[in-house]
């Protein structure tokens, strides 16, 4: 007879990849950067292999610009796909609303591990690093690179209301980690990954 204090099938920990993709490509004339192609497939498609390749089953996809073309266009089967109407006020509106429909997702998330659509040169190596840092709902981890900060970072459950608050314009969540510093766990990455953004014609040679 199996009693309660046998039972060894504690739920592991919910480590949700979260895929800001809503950016509009202003500086790139108006191409939305998810369906940037990289290496034959849209851009959006890579980060969401990058995310399940280092372990995150559960992957919610924040869509903005373009959303209609996005959904037609990109293969993200098993995704949880969110529209974010408010896209143009900048990452803060996307942040807020991928953090919302992780905290409304039935399978329990514990933390959300942010990468953003536009850096293809961090690869799985560099999410997983990040993602195994995660120790319970209170931790803050981030990716560093030759000492400053960058992505993915990670948010425990337990931060996502205060995030949240502080989430507007393009600063994200920028003025939140500023105000923990100090429980922000590094895990460097300069060795794997290169955190350079697509923003502009010229960064598009970055593309393969």
């Amino acid at each position: 007879m199996t009693t309660a204090h046998d039972r060894t099938d504690v739920r592991a920990p919910v480590v949700a990849g979260l895929l800001l993709a809503a950016g509009g490509g202003r500086r790139l004339g108006g191409r939305p950067k998810a369906l940037l192609s990289h290496r034959g497939r849209p851009l959006v498609e890579y980060a969401v292999g990058v995310l399940r390749a280092a372990g995150c089953e559960v992957v919610h996809v924040v869509l903005g610009a373009s959303a209609e073309v996005v959904r037609e266009r990109a293969e993200l089967p098993g995704c949880v796909l969110v529209d974010n109407p408010e896209w143009a006020e900048g990452m803060g509106s996307s942040l807020r609303a991928g953090l919302a429909s992780l905290a409304a997702d039935a399978r329990g998330v514990d933390a959300a591990l942010v990468l953003l659509v536009d850096q293809p040169g961090i690869g799985a190596e560099a999410v997983g690093r990040v993602r195994a840092a995660y120790r319970s709902r209170d931790s803050l981890a981030a990716a560093s690179y030759e000492g400053q900060r960058g992505h993915p970072v990670l948010f425990g459950a337990g931060h996502w209301a205060g995030i949240a608050v502080l989430a507007v314009g393009d600063r994200g969540a920028r003025d939140y980690l500023a105000a923990h510093r100090d429980a922000i766990t590094p895990v460097d990455c300069s060795d794997v990954a290169e955190p350079y953004d697509i923003d502009t014609e010229a960064d598009l040679a970055h593309l393969e």
